[in-house]
């Protein structure tokens, strides 16, 4: 969900730390994640975010604009009431969290926010094409805290939560592209 920043060096003895676990387990995830493209290796003991460029970055805006709009697309169509009614909760968390500054918090609401939307769909498939595109760009959110676009994204969201409700296609679909491309840019700047 993003928690882990670019630059930020990651031991396999803080994660079997932190998972209360051994060594064995965190190397077989972290050979997934870096098979994901998530994680790279920087020195033998060490893991990290591997660096994002722009052709890398173009790639997932263009692939998540449209695979992530259809995904919302679906769940407008699937979605439940006790979905709608966890949306808003996850959005008030999300208002909540970039009103304290709290980056940590609004990261893992706005992971929460898009997933239980893309869980709507009801596509195994589909969600699992997302989770590996975030695999490999959350960790680049961390590099929007300073930008202010938290509060631009909590807009979009709020939209596409409503438009949830409204079961309007069209607008959840719009709203999340604007989502995308807005971080997007700062990224792109950055």
């Amino acid at each position: 969900d993003g928690e882990i920043a670019p630059g930020q060096l990651v031991t396999i003895q803080s994660l079997a730390d932190a998972c209360e676990g051994s060594h064995m387990p965190v190397r077989e995830a972290l050979k997934r994640l870096t098979a994901a493209k998530a994680l790279t290796v920087v020195s033998g003991r060490s893991i990290g975010i591997p660096p994002l460029n722009r052709a890398s970055l173009m790639d997932l805006r263009n692939v998540r604009v449209e695979v992530e709009a259809l995904a919302a697309i679906w769940a407008c169509r699937n979605i439940t009431e006790g979905e709608l009614e966890e949306l808003s909760g996850v959005y008030e968390r999300l208002s909540a969290s970039n009103a304290a500054g709290d980056a940590r918090s609004f990261l893992r609401a706005n992971h929460n926010l898009h997933f239980t939307i893309y869980r709507a769909a009801r596509s195994e498939t589909l969600l699992t094409i997302i989770e590996n595109l975030w695999l490999q760009i959350s960790p680049y959110f961390n590099l929007l805290r300073g930008s202010g676009n938290y509060t631009v994204s909590n807009t979009h969201h709020q939209v596409m939560v409503d438009g949830l409700k409204a079961r309007d296609e069209a607008r959840v679909a719009e709203a999340l592209r604007a989502d995308i491309d807005d971080a997007y840019l700062v990224l792109l700047e950055l």
